[in-house]
C-alpha cells in the first residue's frame, strides 16, 4: 500500500502524518506542493495540519490552489482515498472536494487539548472498526475549526450519513457538533482533530491509530 503526504509552506504535521501512515503499513512518499503530479500507484493522499502559507487570505485558500492540488483533485475524483487533517480539512473545503467551510472558533481563541469525539458513522474506510456512537479521544489544535454550511448542505450530510465524527463537547461552535465529514463516495475524509497525534501509546493514546489501520484494512480487501 502506498501513501503520499503533501507538504505546503507552513505545514507542521506532515512528518507526524507520514509516521502514522508508515506505522499502519503504508509505504510513504513525501510530495512538495509545487510538484504537478502524484507518484504512480498511490492508494491514499494525506494533507497535513499546520498553517499553510501562514493562513493568509483564508486558512487553506492558497494551498488549495497549489500546483499539486490539481493532481489531488483528479486522484479524488477518480476514486482515490484522501485524508485531510486540520489545515488539510480546510484545504479540502477550499478546493471544493468537501462541502462547507472552517471559520474562526466561536470563542475566537486557539484551542489545543485532548477532545472527546463521537463516531457518527461506521460506514467509511476510515471508521469501520468502530460502531456508530463509540466515543474516542483525539486531540485538537486549531483557531479556525468552526465548521459551517448552509441548512440544505447540513441536511444532506445527515441524510447521506456523511458526518464521520462529532464533538462530544463542542470546542469551537461547529454546526451540528461536526468534527469531520466524508465525500459523496465516502473516500475523502476531512477532520479537524489530529489522529496522527493519538497514534502512539507513548504519546498518550492510540485512538487515532485506528483511522490509519482501518484504511489499510479497507484497502487490503479492495
Amino acid at each position: 500500500m502506498k501513501a503520499a503526504v503533501v507538504t505546503f509552506p507552513g505545514s507542521n504535521c506532515d512528518r507526524d502524518l507520514a509516521v502514522a501512515f508508515a506505522a499502519a503499513g503504508f509505504d510513504v512518499t513525501r510530495v512538495w506542493h509545487k510538484e504537478s503530479g502524484l507518484p504512480a500507484g498511490l492508494d491514499v493522499v494525506g494533507l497535513p495540519g499546520g498553517f499553510s502559507f501562514g493562513d493568509h487570505l483564508r486558512c487553506g485558500a492558497i494551498a488549495a490552489r497549489a500546483p499539486i492540488m490539481a493532481a489531488v483533485a483528479g486522484f479524488a475524483r477518480s476514486g482515490g482515498h484522501v485524508l485531510g487533517i486540520c489545515n488539510g480539512f480546510q484545504v479540502l473545503c477550499e478546493a471544493g472536494l468537501l462541502p462547507g467551510a472552517l471559520m474562526r472558533n466561536a470563542g475566537l481563541r486557539f484551542v489545543c487539548r485532548p477532545e472527546r469525539l463521537v463516531v457518527a458513522t461506521a460506514d467509511s474506510p476510515f471508521t469501520h472498526p468502530w460502531a456508530a456512537g463509540t466515543q474516542v479521544d483525539i486531540p485538537v489544535a486549531h483557531h479556525d475549526g468552526n465548521y459551517r454550511a448552509d441548512a440544505d448542505t447540513l441536511a444532506r450530510l445527515r441524510d447521506e450519513d456523511r458526518i464521520a465524527f462529532r464533538y462530544a463537547g463542542n470546542p469551537n461552535g461547529s454546526a451540528d457538533d461536526i468534527a469531520g465529514v466524508l465525500s459523496e463516495n465516502r473516500r475523502v475524509l476531512g477532520m479537524m482533530p489530529h489522529p496522527e497525534r493519538a497514534a502512539d501509546a507513548r504519546l498518550g493514546g492510540t485512538d487515532g491509530a485506528v483511522v490509519f489501520r482501518a484504511l489499510a484494512a479497507a484497502l487490503a480487501t479492495v
